[in-house]
């Protein structure tokens, strides 16, 4: 019976250790997105300051753009609610505390939120999860065409060579269909996975 219990304990080892490096992998893509978030941030806040033709309100704007991506690991717990801050992976928020929360996908389709952005979480409670985005990564606008995978009935943005995956509440909303010219959100300064969905434009197929 000990030499069993031994076996066990040992078989165990591996898939604790498989865990603690997933949530170790987790952690890094967190700060990762956050300090290239708030890079995108200063980067353009720099650019804004070498403009001859500064417009003031843009440049508080964007520094405060960046002092909110810079400050993407809270946790707080005031007793009567929990704010989590996080990054948007393309369908979930990764939180400071390390955990993943389901963002709806309606409002992420809405708010059009791409891969990269810093949202805050407002637990209340009563149970109630209120999202807002508090620090939008730079975005770039692409053309692409929609492609549905049929056995997975999961949607892509397919462009030069690229594809990226769609919320499948995005291309909905857009009644797009197979073969569409979609036009996407992507990163500026990284890479993803996902992307946003602006608009669809009808092929008339």
């Amino acid at each position: 019976m000990l030499g069993k219990k031994k076996k066990n304990q040992t078989s165990q080892e591996p898939i604790e250790e498989k865990q603690d490096n997933k949530d170790k992998e987790r952690y890094l893509d967190l700060v990762k997105e956050i300090l290239e978030n708030t890079q995108a941030n200063i980067k353009k806040t720099l650019d804004l300051l070498d403009d001859k033709n500064i417009d003031e309100s843009e440049l508080m704007s964007s520094l405060k753009k960046t002092q909110e991506a810079s400050e993407g690991f809270v946790v707080t717990d005031t007793g009567n609610e929990r704010i989590i801050e996080g990054v948007f992976s393309g369908e979930k928020m990764i939180g400071a505390d390390g955990q993943e929360y389901i963002v709806p996908a309606n409002y992420a389709s809405k708010s059009k939120l791409v891969e990269g952005d810093i949202l805050k979480l407002t637990i209340g409670r009563n149970g109630s999860f209120i999202y807002k985005q508090i620090g939008p990564i730079e975005r770039q606008q692409i053309v692409g065409m929609l492609v549905k995978n049929e056995s997975t009935s999961e949607w892509f943005a397919m462009a030069d060579g690229k594809r990226w995956k769609l919320l499948t509440a995005a291309v909905t909303y857009f009644h797009g269909g197979p073969g569409d010219e979609v036009v996407i959100l992507i990163p500026k300064q990284s890479k993803s996975k996902w992307a946003a969905v602006e608009n669809v434009i009808k092929t008339g197929q």
